[in-house]
């Protein structure tokens, strides 16, 4: 029987997701036939992590559906395990790497695709405990309906599950790689004050996002996109093209991968970066991976505690290391959207040799840029005062590590890379023995 990852990353109060989640997993297994493992890793506290496990230990209903709850602790003794088996160079550091403590998009992410190989699944599907999903008379619409119509299918077999089609010809016998949609609801970055309190300074910020050369136009249009989703328009029915899937128009709050693409290449493991996790989006789009568009966006939207203080400055910072990593991922998108189709070998899998040789050497380029961003952000934000203008001294008092930390985050991303492959394939052979 076919099987998928649907995965939950958390380090917070979300009972409600997984219940809902459970749900969906219930949907794939009725309505497709799969056998779907909920796959919970679970870094919250002691109170949140016991009514956690009280909603994941619930009968299912079905054979067909299998969850697992799985802690630190033993998230951490199976990773020791597995790297242990791989064989691979500073196998203390991919530990950390892989279940650092900090927060890291990419990490959990990695995790879940290497649980996810060990449980024998085919695809993983990714869903965030700060989102829900849209409902439709009264029913909830779930994205998995979606990515099960597709993801693993040749992409002239998928054409008829979907709505339309911006397919190349030439790609036409290729494996449907990635299936997504967006979000609804909030900006996916917490950053709507500061488009309130000064649209310029917010200009000036996110433009940072962009390569310093970009001409003025090229960064205003980044600026007008970024961070929006699919809007705040209801869902009403089923919409979906198969074809090249543009970055921007996915979230990892709502997307499905197939195993070819993340059991060649992880996610970059930073740690207290935002967007950290979209590196494969990328990857698939200009390797010519065929991909499927829908539109069950999910809702998004902000927990209590990002409104706190700690919680504002934790944020902000994970958005300064955001733009310093593009310094690094800009020049590495260059390279793969020039690279082209010689991103896949014979068998039209991605060669991970090519993207570590991008990634190692983008470590190696002049920070100067950086540095203008770090005072251009600095300067931003002093106009804006109070704990923003407290921020920014914080900035200033941690630029040099900050700086240190980007290009670091690029080695440690190729040092993964490289270890990769036998980490998965002693995961496909270990399984996971969760007690």
């Amino acid at each position: 029987m076919h099987r998928i990852c649907l995965t939950l990353p958390t380090n917070r109060a979300c009972a409600d997701t997984i219940s809902a989640m459970r749900a969906e997993a219930r949907y794939a297994a009725d309505h497709f036939g799969v056998e779907a493992h909920l796959l919970i890793l679970d870094s919250s506290d002691e109170r949140d992590f016991a009514g956690h496990a009280d909603v994941a230990g619930r009968p299912t209903g079905t054979p067909q559906v299998i969850v697992h709850h799985l802690g630190e602790a033993q998230q951490r003794s199976l990773l020791r395990r597995l790297i242990s088996e791989a064989d691979v160079p500073k196998p203390d550091l991919l530990l950390d790497l892989m279940l650092p403590a900090g927060v890291s998009y990419g990490a959990c992410t990695n995790r879940a695709f290497l649980f996810a190989a060990a449980l024998g699944c085919d695809s993983v599907h990714r869903r965030d405990s700060d989102s829900t999903y849209q409902t439709l008379d009264g029913e909830p619409v779930f994205p998995v309906h979606h990515e099960l119509m597709s993801l693993g299918k040749r992409a002239l077999d998928a054409v008829d599950g979907v709505s339309g089609t911006r397919l190349d010809p030439a790609h036409a016998q290729r494996t449907v790689s990635l299936v997504g949609a967006s979000f609804v609801g909030e900006l996916s970055v917490d950053i709507g004050e500061i488009q309130r309190l000064d649209p310029a300074v917010y200009h000036d910020v996110v433009s940072l996002w962009a390569p310093r050369e970009w001409p003025d136009e090229a960064k205003d249009q980044l600026v007008a996109e970024a961070f929006t989703g699919a809007g705040t328009e209801p869902f009403t029915g089923d919409h979906s093209v198969v074809g090249p899937v543009d970055p921007m128009r996915v979230d990892m709050c709502n997307i499905s991968f197939h195993r070819d693409v993340y059991e060649s290449v992880p996610l970059p493991p930073a740690t207290d970066t935002i967007g950290s996790d979209y590196f494969l989006m990328h990857l698939v789009h200009d390797a010519g991976l065929p991909g499927v568009l829908h539109n069950r966006h999910i809702v998004n939207y902000y927990t209590g505690e990002r409104r706190t203080d700690a919680g504002f400055m934790a944020y902000q910072l994970r958005l300064v290391k955001f733009f310093l990593s593009m310094l690094y991922f800009n020049s590495v998108y260059e390279r793969l959207a020039a690279a082209g189709e010689a991103l896949l070998d014979g068998e039209l899998r991605l060669r991970a040799d090519t993207v570590v040789e991008f990634v190692g050497d983008s470590s190696w380029l002049d920070r100067e840029e950086n540095e203008e961003r770090l005072r251009t952000i600095g300067r931003s934000y002093r106009k804006l005062g109070g704990r923003y203008a407290e921020f920014a001294d914080l900035l200033a008092a941690r630029g040099d590590r900050l700086l240190n930390e980007a290009q670091q985050d690029m080695e440690d991303f190729a040092l993964l890379i490289q270890a990769w492959g036998p980490l998965i394939r002693v995961s496909r052979e270990a399984g996971i023995h969760e007690h």
